[in-house]
């Protein structure tokens, strides 16, 4: 850790790394160099079965054979929007689009017709790589619909078709050189507080980024990662595939995420380290129980994304022996910001999201006027540094509403700053919730219910009132055993909360609507009890 001792909610760019300047295509061939025949990915099926693999060689050679046909077709800069689940071919987009200088747009397999629509043409996309079907999606008929009258669209490619994939256009075939401030990605929002925007992200981002997160979570070279988190999202093709390029280490892709599944690839293939929101944790947990398999190969689980449970930190650590972290951070910021020590107190790792990443600038902010707020006050989380986006696509106002003057993001996350650099989360700017003129933080009251045994999940809301302005309400996923009881938890609330925070309606839910990345869309439970979707208990 870093031994801060602060006098206000800043952390200037810590210089124990350095930034490379690299790019996605220049770490592949520097890895391929390095070790031409280590296992580089290994592919697992729908049915949980190993299928094709391919060393960094093999992987590299691929990738430049894609990258001289995709630049027959397209201009340097142009962008290609890739449209498919976790697959080899995902991965090889990846590192062909970047070496040839094309701009990859990641699009969620399960969007229908406007949504993808809405990508394309927000995008300005010339070629849409795509499957047929996913999962009882017929990708096919959707990409016909959504991309009829886009003239722009002077492609729609069958990934699953090496044919049509690989195939060379008119053009003679050249590579230009690609550098770390160039586009590498448009990324969309997870959309939890509304519509998405595309964050456009550079190599040198994406690349450092996923290096820096290797090496503070210790990750030997070498190892084997399991990548069951969607390629479309920055975990996946970022963290993930970038991480294990630059650590040479080896990486399933896992083409649809199953808890059973992914314990006996564990078992199996001596997976070391996975990543995986809350909700994919709790459902290996419960996938354990039911069929205990061996995962002593297992290092280390990073999970982000939602607040993670103190109950459930212990939990993956009992039950698997690992090391447990977690990361925050967000799209705009290629992805993380703070991430956790191998050696953090359960404590910290419980009730923080650690300290900042190397060379990557923090502050607590006011949000009314901008300024740093004191120690331990709450305001919003702003990132100065190497990994912030080069702007939000097509979108000059949004850019200017999130990267100020001097530089700093605004993430719309609220939270606080201790003497040491360790930040908790309170709750996003706009899910704040204002009754009777007090401000009340979600995450607060979120992590308290959580530390109940009957709650599984969580997501605390305001929601309109006529006298107070908002209430606070709390939609819960419940264990398997467990009942609804509101006194009991109203009574537990207000044991260890001010009667203010205790929530006035509590709704029992089976399941959350979620973005692609596995957030709460919280914004979506409240248009649902607009809507009169949910009945409060």
């Amino acid at each position: 850790m870093y031994q801060l001792q602060l006098t206000e909610s800043l952390v200037a760019p810590q210089d124990d790394d350095v930034i490379k300047e690299t790019t996605v295509g220049g770490v592949l061939r520097s890895a391929a160099a390095a070790q031409p025949d280590a296992a580089a990915m290994l592919e697992l099926d729908m049915e949980g079965q190993t299928g094709r693999s391919w060393t960094y060689g093999e992987l590299l050679a691929d990738s430049e054979k894609l990258a001289l046909a995709l630049s027959t077709r397209f201009a340097p800069g142009e962008r290609i929007t890739v449209w498919a689940p976790n697959t080899p071919e995902w991965l090889l987009m990846e590192y062909a689009c970047a070496l040839a200088g094309l701009t990859l747009v990641t699009a969620n397999p399960a969007y229908q017709v406007q949504e993808l629509r809405y990508v394309l043409e927000q995008s300005d996309t010339v070629g849409l790589f795509s499957v047929k079907n996913y999962r009882g999606n017929p990708m096919d008929e959707i990409a016909a619909t959504a991309t009829e009258g886009l003239s722009g669209i002077r492609e729609i490619v069958d990934m699953d078709d090496p044919d049509a994939l690989f195939r060379h256009g008119d053009l003679d075939a050249r590579l230009l050189d690609v550098t770390p401030d160039d586009p590498a990605q448009i990324q969309y929002t997870s959309g939890t507080t509304g519509f998405p925007k595309g964050a456009i992200l550079h190599h040198r981002g994406l690349t450092n980024n996923a290096r820096l997160i290797f090496s503070r979570a210790m990750v030997k070279p070498g190892a084997t990662w399991a990548n069951f988190m969607p390629m479309f999202h920055t975990s996946g093709c970022g963290i993930i595939a970038l991480g294990c390029v630059q650590n040479l280490s080896r990486m399933v892709m896992v083409k649809v995420f199953d808890p059973a599944a992914v314990l006996r690839l564990i078992e199996n293939e001596g997976v070391t380290a996975l990543v995986g929101v809350p909700t994919m944790m709790v459902a290996m947990l419960q996938a354990y129980e039911q069929q205990p398999c061996n995962t002593t190969s297992l290092e280390i689980a990073v999970s982000g994304g939602s607040m993670v449970a103190p109950d459930l930190v212990r939990k993956v650590r009992e039950t698997f022996g690992c090391n447990f972290e977690t990361v925050y951070g967000q799209t705009e910021t290629s992805p993380v910001v703070t991430q956790h020590q191998i050696d953090d107190s359960l404590d910290d790792i419980c009730n923080t999201i650690g300290q900042p990443m190397p060379q990557t600038g923090i502050s607590i902010r006011s949000v009314a006027g901008n300024q740093i707020v004191p120690l331990d006050t709450v305001g919003e989380i702003c990132v100065q540094g190497y990994c912030n986006m080069i702007g939000y696509n097509g979108n000059d106002q949004a850019t200017a509403e999130t990267i100020d003057a001097e530089g700093w993001l605004h993430t719309g996350d609220l939270g606080a700053m201790d003497e040491r650099g360790y930040v908790r989360i309170t709750g996003r700017v706009k899910e704040m919730i204002i009754r009777g003129g007090e401000n009340l933080f979600p995450a607060e009251i979120e992590n308290v219910l959580l530390e109940h045994p009957a709650v599984a999940e969580i997501a605390v809301v305001g929601l309109p009132d006529d006298k107070w302005g908002e209430i606070v309400a709390c939609f819960i996923r419940l264990e398997a055993t467990s009942s609804l009881d509101t006194s009991e938890l109203r009574g537990y609330c207000r044991g260890r909360l001010s009667p203010q925070k205790t929530p006035v309606l509590w709704f029992s839910v089976t399941e959350f609507p979620l973005t692609g990345s596995g957030k709460i869309q919280k914004f979506a439970l409240r248009d649902g009890y607009a809507a009169g979707k949910y009945e409060a208990a």
